[in-house]
């Protein structure tokens, strides 16, 4: 049998796997077993009352963390002329129309999300087999083909996070840093979880949230009463 680490061992002491535990506490607690050498991602996973295999029990959307996610990210994004330069103007990171597409088929990935003008859609659904599985396909119902590309692209820069619900209807993110005070941590996951219950499909029935847990990293998952995660 495996020796557990003295850390994890240390982690895991004081937490009752069968507690549902309130927001605030849950939080202070994830921030003081957040021990590792580096900034822990802290994550929130929800499970829905939903089978993604129907079409209208399909659960997606993008929410804009309040106080963003801790993390840099690259953004993409495929465009032509002006929409080209209002993309590096507000800080895209790749711009680009038929040479990105090539750079991208040759399997050179170097960014983290995509956008695209309408008009390139065409050319970008070339790669649905190389940008679908990393779920990094640009898509109108979370923002990411628009004509915005400069809205977009500030959006993605500043804790804007896309989510979609996994076939065991789970769905998760990362919403912060260990690093981040207590108070900003709540408000990102509230933010989050007000976006998933906003984004409830018609097909789904009875209880819609079921479970919710957050976690950092390298810690262990607390399991949180979904009465005190809404913002409302």
């Amino acid at each position: 049998m495996a020796k557990i680490a003295k850390r994890v061992q240390k982690s895991r002491e004081g937490v009752d796997p069968a507690k549902l535990y309130g927001l605030t506490e849950a939080v202070t607690m994830i921030k003081e077993r957040a021990t590792a050498k580096f900034d822990e991602t802290i994550e929130v996973a929800m499970n829905l009352g939903v089978d993604p295999r129907h079409a209208d029990q399909m659960v997606r959307g993008v929410v804009n963390l309040p106080n963003g996610t801790g993390r840099s990210v690259r953004v993409a994004v495929f465009a032509r002329g002006a929409k080209a330069d209002e993309a590096k103007a507000a800080g895209a990171d790749v711009v680009g129309a038929e040479e990105l597409v090539e750079i991208v088929q040759g399997g050179k990935i170097d960014f983290d999300r995509c956008i695209a003008t309408p008009d390139m859609m065409p050319l970008v659904g070339r790669l649905g087999k190389v940008l679908g599985p990393r779920g990094m396909m640009p898509n109108p119902k979370v923002g990411t083909v628009t004509m915005d590309v400069a809205g977009a692209v500030k959006a993605s820069k500043g804790g804007a996070v896309e989510f979609r619900v996994e076939k065991a209807g789970i769905v998760h993110a990362g919403i912060g840093k260990a690093s981040f005070d207590a108070k900003a941590l709540e408000e990102n996951i509230r933010a989050f979880a007000d976006a998933v219950i906003k984004a409830k499909p018609t097909g789904a029935k009875g209880n819609y949230v079921k479970r919710v847990a957050v976690s950092s990293t390298m810690g262990p998952g607390l399991k949180i009463d979904p009465a005190t995660i809404s913002a409302a």
